[in-house]
C-alpha cells in the first residue's frame, strides 16, 4: 500500500496528482462533477429567470416558436451558469491540497482569496467515510469525509477522488488513527460480512414503524373528515397530506438500500445507498452509548433498530451525511444479531445479564401508559435504562464512558417520592435516563454509578 507522501499511481494528462511542493491534489475532473451535481438547481434558476424575461425574448425573436425559444433559452442559460460554476470550482481546485506532516497529522490547504491551512490530528479522528453521490458515481468518483473530535469545524471533505484512491486514503487515515496495528489484518483482507439487510425487510420495517402508522392513520382521519366537510376538495388535501409518510418511506429506503456491515481491525465498516452510495467506518473505542429501539409492530418479528453516540459526532449537522445516518448503527435487524454486532464496538456488553430494578407501582400516577416498562439496571461493565410502551427504548452506557451523573425531580415526582436518574455521555441521540424510579434507590444508584465510572464496583 502506498502512502500520502508517495505518488499513489494515478496518471493523468497534463500532470499527476501533486503540486510543485509535492502536496496532493484532488482529481482534475472535480470542477466538472461539482457542476453536474448542481445542474438541477442551475436549470431551476434558469427557468425562474426565463419566466421573468420570456415575453421580452419572444418579442425580440418573433420568428421562433415560444416552446422552442423557452427550451433553447433555458438550456443556454443553464449551460452558462454551469460554465461559471466550473470556472469558480477550478480555482478552488487549484488552491486545494493536502499532505501528511512529520507528526503524522493531516494538513489541508484551501482558499482562493484568503488562504487557509488546517491541521487535522488523525489521532482524534472519529470516522472516515467514502461517499458516492449520484453525480460522482457517473464518473466513478467519490468523496472522502473525515470527522475529527474537538474542533469547531469537525468535518473535512475531499471532493473528488477516484473510488479506488478514496478507499486507499481511508485505509491510511485509519491506520494512523487506530490503536490496532495494521499487521493485525494480514494482506489487508477483511473479515466476512457480518450483516446484510434484505430489501424486503427494510421496506416492511419502514411501513410498520410507529411514526409511519400514526401518519397514515392521521391521513385517513383527514380523508374522512375532509370528505364529510368539504367533499372531494377535502379528499384532495388528504391525498397530498398522505404523500408525506410515503415520501419519508421512499427517502429512507433509498438511503439505506443494500445496508451491509463488515468487520475490520479498525472498526465496523458500513456500506449503503441506492442513488448515493456511502461507506462509513465506526472506529474502535469511539462508541459511547447504545439505544435499542423496538417499535410496537416490530416486536412480533423480534426486530430492533440500534442508534449510537459517537464521540465528536453528536454536535455536528454540517453538509454531507446527516446526523441520523452518522449515529445509526443498524436500521433494522433481529435482536440477537444486533446484540452480537454491538459487541464488536463495545466488547463484553451483556444485555441479557442486566439486573433490572422496576419503577414502583405508584409511578403509574406519573406515567400511566409506560410505567410497567420503566426500569434501570446494571452489570459489572455497563448501566442501562428502559422506557416506552409503544416504542420501547433500552439504553446502555459502559461505566467507563460516564461523564456525569445527576438526579432530577419534577413537582409531581416529589409528591410521589420519585426521581429520574441521568447518566450523561457525549452528545448524540442516545439519552440514558431512568425515569420515575424510587427516590431513595435513585440516590443510592447515583452514588454507586459515580464509583463504577472510576472502575470501582459497588452494588451488582
Amino acid at each position: 500500500m502506498s502512502t500520502i507522501g508517495d505518488d499513489y499511481g494515478l496518471e493523468l494528462p497534463g500532470g499527476g496528482l501533486t503540486d510543485s511542493q509535492g502536496h496532493y491534489k484532488l482529481h482534475p475532473i472535480s470542477p466538472v462533477i461539482h457542476a453536474v451535481a448542481l445542474l438541477p438547481a442551475l436549470f431551476g434558476i434558469s427557468i425562474a429567470i426565463f419566466a421573468q424575461s420570456g415575453s421580452f425574448l419572444t418579442e425580440f425573436f418573433p420568428g421562433l416558436g415560444p416552446i422552442f425559444l423557452a427550451i433553447a433559452g433555458i438550456a443556454i442559460l443553464g449551460f452558462v451558469l454551469a460554465l461559471i460554476d466550473v470556472i469558480f470550482e477550478y480555482f478552488r481546485w487549484r488552491a486545494f491540497s493536502f499532505w501528511l506532516d512529520s507528526d503524522g497529522d493531516l494538513r489541508v490547504r484551501s482558499g482562493i482569496i484568503f488562504r487557509n491551512e488546517r491541521r487535522v490530528q488523525l489521532s482524534r479522528m472519529q470516522a472516515v467515510d467514502v461517499v458516492q453521490p449520484l453525480a460522482a458515481r457517473i464518473f466513478s468518483m467519490a468523496t472522502l469525509v473525515v470527522e475529527v473530535a474537538g474542533q469547531k469545524d469537525s468535518r473535512v471533505s475531499f471532493k473528488f477522488l477516484t473510488l479506488t484512491h478514496a478507499r486507499e486514503l481511508r485505509q491510511i487515515f485509519l491506520e494512523h488513527s487506530s490503536p490496532v496495528s495494521p499487521a493485525s489484518s494480514p494482506n489487508g483482507i477483511e473479515s466476512p460480512v457480518l450483516f446484510r439487510l434484505r430489501s424486503q425487510d427494510l421496506a416492511i420495517s419502514l411501513l410498520l414503524r410507529t411514526s409511519t402508522v400514526l401518519l397514515l392513520a392521521l391521513t385517513l382521519v383527514i380523508l374522512v373528515g375532509g370528505y364529510w366537510i368539504e367533499g372531494w376538495a377535502g379528499v384532495l388535501v388528504a391525498i397530498l397530506t398522505g404523500g408525506v409518510p410515503i415520501l419519508i418511506i421512499v427517502v429512507e429506503f433509498v438511503t439505506y438500500y443494500g445496508f451491509t456491515i463488515t468487520d475490520s481491525p479498525q472498526g465496523l465498516r458500513m456500506r449503503y445507498g441506492l442513488l448515493k452510495t456511502e461507506n462509513r467506518t465506526v472506529p474502535l473505542g469511539r462508541v459511547q452509548a447504545i439505544d435499542y429501539i423496538e417499535p410496537l409492530l416490530w416486536r412480533s418479528r423480534g426486530w430492533t433498530r440500534v442508534a449510537i453516540n459517537i464521540a465528536g459526532v453528536g454536535e455536528k449537522s454540517q453538509s454531507g451525511s446527516s446526523q441520523t445516518q452518522d449515529t445509526l448503527l443498524i436500521p433494522v435487524a433481529e435482536i440477537s444479531l444486533a446484540r452480537e454486532i454491538v459487541t464488536r464496538v463495545i466488547p463484553d456488553l451483556d444485555i441479557a445479564g442486566i439486573n433490572w430494578h422496576q419503577a414502583p407501582a405508584r409511578s403509574i400516577k406519573r406515567s400511566p401508559i409506560q410505567w410497567r416498562n420503566l426500569a434501570m439496571g446494571w452489570t459489572n461493565s455497563a448501566f442501562a435504562a428502559r422506557r416506552g410502551r409503544i416504542t420501547r427504548h433500552t439504553m446502555v452506557i459502559p461505566h467507563v464512558r460516564t461523564q456525569s451523573v445527576h438526579m432530577t425531580q419534577g413537582p409531581w415526582e416529589r409528591i410521589l417520592s420519585l426521581a429520574s436518574l441521568h447518566v450523561d455521555t457525549t452528545p448524540g441521540p442516545v439519552k440514558v435516563v431512568a425515569r420515575h424510579c424510587d427516590v431513595s434507590e435513585v440516590a443510592q444508584t447515583m452514588s454507586d454509578q459515580i464509583q463504577r465510572s472510576f472502575g470501582t464496583p459497588r452494588r451488582t
